[in-house]
Formats: structure tokens, C-alpha cells, sequence
């Protein structure tokens, strides 16, 4: 037994060694940053199950009218991460070459320009909350778009509290410091949860328990996130002062990466916004199986999600170093990895859903279109997820943000969007037809970022 733990771990060390370890960065420090990212993630992905499943409690509007707002959400939220993962980048690759001073002042300047965003942008959905929702959901039956409201303000309400909160992370992040990121995360989402089974399980308070919840809980979370970085962080050492003074020279070049990932993030979840008012069309049972068959399929993107969130720090801080075999070796190692952990996971929750999709009280008639569309993801995943998703990660750490913006608003808008419509709503196939357009739509964005990959215009942006 001694011998073939011994023979396991030398294997195990030498493929560590080969495919994660370069000049650069070691395997023992991509792991470092690897860890925590997976089980912030996990945590993430699992929690937002819980609440969708806690949520049916309160019937198949209250499910609609989050899953709805929920794509306006992360349009919306994902502006803000666009510009924290700007500071990112900038933050990873001072951290390569060793300045100190600008890592702390880029972390800071990134918190400003996210925080600026984040309350502008969250002042114009509340004012506009009623046309908005018109505009996109205006078809939906009246007490889902009642609920739907509710859940809208209540979440423009904690914008700037998730936003500050993530551009923190981000900073951190950067500079490979994951466990911090890991500790705040799991703060604000237990706090999250424990509040939703108090207000959504016991209290029976739906959609309001889920929006008190999720306020109070970012609240906290920006709070936690802001003392530690000024209180006990050596590396960003945020100061207020610092915050409140403007460095446009260091804004410039967070935003150089920000702003093209933001346009892209806004035209991309744009696309997918649209998409769902194709689902709003086909009624409140499809809104349904698209909000559940999403919260089962991003359960088996926990590993992958993490890795391409990992991939920015780790190929960041080896263009910080202008070692390009480097970042070119680790994202092919995490690219392999991804599709690895797609098989585990998808050989471990197949067998188990009937039991998970039963959390959700779907009615009878919509299970077999929720099996439908996770056994297609499920296939689809390890072979075409990886390079749409963690390639534009590693090319935009290296600085190529205007290509991958631009490619990834192409697909989306050529493919998920028209091809979603033609298939889900013209030529009648439904929500499949929507998903079959998704899973196309990955194919084409992996083989263009496959093949730029193979160039060299992607390394050559030259930012610290």
C-alpha cells in the first residue's frame, strides 16, 4: 500500500511539474490561486441553486419574475465586474514585475471608477424601473411582472454594494491573494442564505425575503471587504483619501482593458437578455424550465468557471514578466483541465436528477424538457465550453481586450441571438431551439479564440 501511495504522488508531482509548473509561476502557487477561486465558486453556484429551489416554495411566478430579473442582474452586475477585472489585469501584471506602490494605487483607483459606475448606473434602473421592465418582459402575465418589479429595485437598491465588493476581490485577486477572496465571499453568501431560509423558508415573505436578503447581505459584504483591505491588507492598503483623489493616468489604463470587456459584457448579456424575451413569448412554464434547467447546468461549471477566473492572475502576472511560453503553457493546462472536470462532474450529477430537479417542484409536464437540455450541455461542455470562455480570459490578461470584445459580441449577436430566434420562436422548436443556438454559438466563439491564440498580435499590448 506504502508503495503505491509513493508511485501515486511521484506521478502526480511529475504531471504537476510538466504541464503547471514554467519559469514563471510554480505549480504549489498556481494552486494557491486555484483552491480558493473553486470553492468561492462552488459556494456561488450552490447558493444561487439553493435560492432558486427555496423560491419555488413560492409558486411558478416567483420563479419566473427572479429568473427574468436575474438576466437583467447580471447584465447589469457584470458592467461593474467588466471594470473591477480591468484593474485585474493591470494589478496581475504590476504584481509580475514587482511594483508595490502601483498595485496599491491601481487597486484603489479601480474601486472609484467601479463604485462611480455602479451608483449611476443603479440611480437609472430605479428611475426607469417600470419602462424597463415594460420594454423586455411586457408580455409576461401580471403577477409575474409584480414580482419581477419588487425584485428589480430591491437589487438596483445593493449595486453599489456588490460592486465595491467585487472590485476588492478583484485587486486581491490580481496580486494572487485568493484565500482573503475566499473568506469574504463565503461571508456574504452565508449571510445570504441563512437569511433567505429565515425570510423565504420560515417566514414565508418571497420575493421581498429574497430582496431584504440580498441587500443586507451585500451591505455587509462591502463592509467586511473594505476593512480588510484597509485595516489588515499590506499589499492594496486602501485608504479613503486615496479613493476620493482621481489618478486619471491609472484610469486609463483600467479602463483600457474595462471598458471594451464592459461594452462586451453589456452587448453580450444584451444578447441574452433578448434571448429570454423570446422565452417570455413561449409563456410562464418555459421561463420556468429555462430558470431551472439554467440552475442545474451551472452546477457543472463550478471547476471550469474557477479556472477562468484563475487564468486572468496567472496570465497576467507572466506578462507582467513578458514571459509568454509561460502564459501560453498554463492556458492550455487549464483548458485540458476544464474538460476534465466537466466529465467528473457530469459523471457525478446525471445520475443524481431526478433528486436535484425535484428541489425545484417543477411540474410533470416540464421534466423531460429540463433532461433534454442538461444532457445536451452535459455532452457539449467539455468539448466546446474551455476555449470559449477560458481562451478570452488568458487573451484579455494579456491585454487583447478590443479582439475578444469584439469576437465575443459577434457570436453572440450572429448566433445565440438570430439563431436562437429562428430556432426557438420561427421555425417552432422552443426552449430547446434557444439552447441548441447557445451551444453553437460556443462552438464558433472557441474557434476563433483558438485560432487567434495560435497568433502572436495577442501578446504584443504592452500595459505597465
Amino acid at each position: 500500500m506504502g508503495t503505491v501511495a509513493i508511485k501515486l504522488k511521484e506521478k502526480s508531482n511529475f504531471l504537476l511539474n510538466k504541464y503547471l509548473t514554467g519559469d514563471s509561476i510554480d505549480y504549489k502557487e498556481i494552486i494557491a490561486i486555484i483552491i480558493p477561486i473553486f470553492v468561492d465558486q462552488a459556494f456561488l453556484i450552490l447558493m444561487s441553486f439553493l435560492n432558486t429551489a427555496m423560491i419555488s416554495s413560492a409558486g411558478v411566478a416567483a420563479v419566473s419574475a427572479v429568473s427574468m430579473v436575474d438576466s437583467l442582474n447580471i447584465f447589469l452586475v457584470n458592467v461593474f465586474i467588466a471594470v473591477a477585472t480591468g484593474g485585474t489585469v493591470i494589478v496581475a501584471q504590476y504584481k509580475g514585475i514587482g511594483n508595490k506602490e502601483m498595485v496599491s494605487k491601481t487597486a484603489t483607483q479601480a474601486i472609484s471608477a467601479v463604485t462611480i459606475f455602479s451608483v449611476l448606473l443603479s440611480a437609472f434602473v430605479i428611475i426607469f424601473n417600470t419602462p424597463t421592465l415594460n420594454l423586455l418582459f411586457g408580455k409576461a402575465d401580471a403577477d409575474v411582472f409584480h414580482n419581477a418589479k419588487l425584485y428589480l429595485i430591491g437589487s438596483c437598491i445593493s449595486y453599489p454594494f456588490i460592486a465595491i465588493f467585487q472590485a476588492v476581490l478583484g485587486g486581491l485577486r490580481g496580486v494572487g491573494e485568493t484565500k482573503p477572496c475566499l473568506g469574504l465571499s463565503l461571508f456574504m453568501n452565508l449571510t445570504n442564505t441563512v437569511l433567505n431560509v429565515i425570510l423565504i423558508t420560515v417566514f414565508h415573505m418571497g420575493v421581498i425575503g429574497l430582496v431584504s436578503s440580498i441587500i443586507f447581505a451585500r451591505l455587509l459584504g462591502m463592509i467586511a471587504s473594505i476593512i480588510y483591505v484597509s485595516k489588515y491588507n499590506e499589499t492594496i492598503r486602501f485608504k479613503m483619501k486615496n479613493a476620493l483623489h482621481l489618478d486619471f493616468a491609472i484610469l486609463k489604463k483600467v479602463l483600457f482593458i474595462g471598458i471594451p470587456f464592459a461594452a462586451e459584457q453589456i452587448f453580450f448579456n444584451g444578447g441574452k437578455l433578448l434571448t429570454q424575451t423570446f422565452i417570455v413569448q413561449l409563456g410562464t412554464l418555459a421561463i420556468t424550465t429555462n430558470a431551472i434547467s439554467n440552475s442545474i447546468t451551472t452546477l457543472f461549471q463550478m471547476g471550469p468557471t474557477a479556472l477562468s477566473i484563475a487564468v486572468v492572475t496567472i496570465v497576467g502576472q507572466c506578462m507582467g514578466r513578458r514571459n509568454i511560453k509561460d502564459a501560453k503553457k498554463f492556458t492550455k493546462s487549464l483548458i485540458v483541465l476544464s474538460s476534465i472536470l466537466y466529465v467528473v462532474t457530469s459523471g457525478i450529477l446525471l445520475p443524481l436528477f431526478p433528486v436535484v430537479s425535484n428541489l425545484f417542484n417543477p411540474p410533470d409536464e416540464i421534466v423531460p424538457t429540463i433532461f433534454t437540455i442538461v444532457i445536451m450541455t452535459a455532452i457539449a461542455q467539455p468539448l466546446l465550453w474551455p476555449q470559449s470562455f477560458i481562451m478570452p480570459s488568458a487573451l484579455r490578461a494579456a491585454g487583447d481586450s478590443n479582439f475578444t470584445s469584439l469576437a465575443s459580441l459577434l457570436s453572440m449577436w450572429l448566433l445565440r441571438v438570430v439563431l436562437g430566434y429562428l430556432l426557438g420562436i420561427t421555425f417552432g422548436f422552443g426552449i430547446i431551439g434557444v439552447w441548441v443556438a447557445m451551444i453553437v454559438e460556443w462552438c464558433a466563439r472557441g474557434w476563433i479564440f483558438t485560432e487567434r491564440f495560435k497568433g502572436s498580435k495577442w501578446y504584443t499590448h504592452k500595459l505597465v
